[in-house]
């Protein structure tokens, strides 16, 4: 038996009791303060040091606070769990959409996109299409990225991706999908942590 809990959709969820308590007891043991602060979990990725990295994570920590109040608390915790471990792509795409648009005005135009592509490039140091990995070309400059993506996905050509064009660029091509969603991949930080924490 479970306990329901309303995702960022307005959708609900069955959680089960069990893991919601594993979830908090590895809360309380993250965050004791009960809430998690920027700074921490600009540590729990490891870039407390590196400026550019850090921009994006700071998006990230903004889409999952849901009330503005410059910390995470349980529930926000949850619900970001929940949506990494378990959403359903649109919702992750909705999010990394939220991520993307710095400045909420509900379009992404090339500065926001470059600036997030350039971001996760030196977070992660690879971007390759399957076809440079497959003929071993150089890797694509942030630049190339963002143009060849709004050259598949912008359809109307006003400069902006909209959320539609966003999700449905992503859903039609491959590589579009890959390059939309390349992230700090949080739900493998989640995974990895629940391993470490598996004694708590």
């Amino acid at each position: 038996m479970g306990q329901y809990f309303t995702n960022a959709e307005g959708e609900q969820t069955e959680i089960d009791v069990a893991e919601l308590q594993e979830w908090y007891k590895k809360f309380v043991v993250e965050c004791p303060s009960g809430t998690l602060f920027m700074h921490e979990f600009k540590r729990f990725f490891g870039v407390q040091d590196n400026l550019e990295a850090a921009e994006y994570i700071e998006n990230m920590f903004r889409a999952f606070d849901k009330n503005g109040d410059n910390t995470i608390d349980f529930l926000e915790y949850v619900a970001a769990l929940n949506l990494v471990l378990r959403g359903k792509l649109e919702h992750k795409l909705r999010w990394t959409f939220k991520v993307y648009d710095k400045d909420g005005n509900g379009c992404i135009d090339k500065p926001e996109l470059l600036e997030i592509v350039e971001s996760i490039y030196k977070l992660k140091k690879v971007c390759r299409s399957e076809v440079e990995v497959e003929e071993r070309t150089p890797l694509l400059t942030p630049e190339e990225v963002v143009d060849r993506i709004f050259q598949l996905v912008d359809e109307n050509g006003d400069g902006q991706l909209s959320l539609d064009e966003f999700i449905d660029g992503a859903r039609k091509d491959k590589w579009v999908m890959k390059m939309l969603q390349m992230d700090v991949n949080p739900g493998g930080w989640i995974i990895e942590q629940r391993r470490k924490s598996a004694l708590f």
